[in-house]
């Protein structure tokens, strides 16, 4: 489970990521993952200080309620053992597309592997 410090709750975080300009996307049959970087205005020290967040964004299109929870877990996971990969104050947003229903969690690691180094490279 990811700790409470990095988790994205609010609707207007969410918003900020996807429909954002400056954001950066990369995507695949499974995911699509949004970034988007701290604001350069806010002092580096106070930056260092804020951790990453993530949120999930998880449709009806994947399946039933049982199917979309089960792939949330999962990608909930293995995002935690990647934050350490994330710049300190950044927002990320994974969505998942309908193929991630069926895949495997070492596929969606995976694709995570695949789609983080691409979207960080994107956005800097």
């Amino acid at each position: 489970m990811l700790p409470a410090a990095h988790r994205m709750r609010s609707s207007a975080d969410f918003a900020a990521v996807l429909r954002s300009r400056t954001s950066g996307r990369a995507g695949s049959k499974l995911l699509v993952v949004h970034l988007r970087m701290p604001e350069t205005s806010l002092n580096t020290d106070v930056a260092d200080t804020v951790p990453c967040r993530v949120g999930f964004v998880v449709s009806k299109a994947v399946g039933n309620s049982v199917v979309r929870h089960r792939t949330q877990r999962r990608l909930r996971h293995l995002m935690n053992a990647r934050l350490d990969r994330l710049p300190a104050g950044s927002l990320v947003v994974v969505r998942a597309q309908s193929g991630a229903a069926t895949a495997t969690s070492a596929e969606l690691g995976a694709e995570l592997d695949r789609l983080l180094p691409r979207v960080l490279a994107g956005v800097r």
